[in-house]
């Protein structure tokens, strides 16, 4: 029996006003993840280490994002930069994280130095930076690393946090 064009039509037609616009439909492909290229920027103006306001060099850099999701709230992908390394990236709750480890990051007095764990967090926001906006291609948030407690033979840990903003460039 052949299916004429006007009932496949009928029937995506269907899905959609059941589903809503935005749901998927079969063989439709949504764009919930980010893919592309973004410029990062972390601003080492307002850094704060161990909360306290203290300058720190500004960082800007091209990221090359590729992911795919399963669902609009989970995504998965790799993030690759022009500052010469790539990480994991994933959403949770929406709110996209990269984690990295960076050896050697905190100093001890003897001149050896410690690993740190590299955080960034992030959520696309809208135009004065007062609510999500799913849709926006600016994606605001923080850029952290924390010192290992026992670095340097001290339970002190060095804890630097500065705004990050992230760009989608094409």
């Amino acid at each position: 029996m052949r299916v004429s064009r006007a009932v496949i039509g009928a029937g995506v037609l269907a899905a959609v006003a059941m589903n809503g616009p935005n749901s998927p439909v079969a063989g439709a492909s949504p764009d919930w993840g980010l893919n592309g290229t973004y410029v990062a920027t972390s601003n080492g103006e307002w850094a704060k280490t161990n909360d306290v306001f203290h300058d720190e060099a500004s960082i800007r850099g091209t990221w090359t994002i590729a992911t795919t999701c399963s669902y609009p709230t989970e995504c998965t992908g790799t993030v690759h930069t022009d500052w010469g390394w790539s990480a994991p990236i994933y959403m949770k709750s929406g709110v996209w994280y990269v984690k990295k480890t960076v050896d050697n990051w905190q100093p001890c007095p003897d001149g050896t130095a410690g690993p740190g764990l590299q955080v960034y967090r992030f959520f696309p926001s809208n135009a004065d930076a007062t609510a999500t906006d799913p849709t926006s291609t600016t994606l605001l948030g923080e850029d952290s690393t924390t010192g290992v407690s026992g670095t340097c033979g001290s339970s002190n840990v060095l804890f630097i946090t500065m705004p990050f903003k992230l760009v989608k460039v094409d």
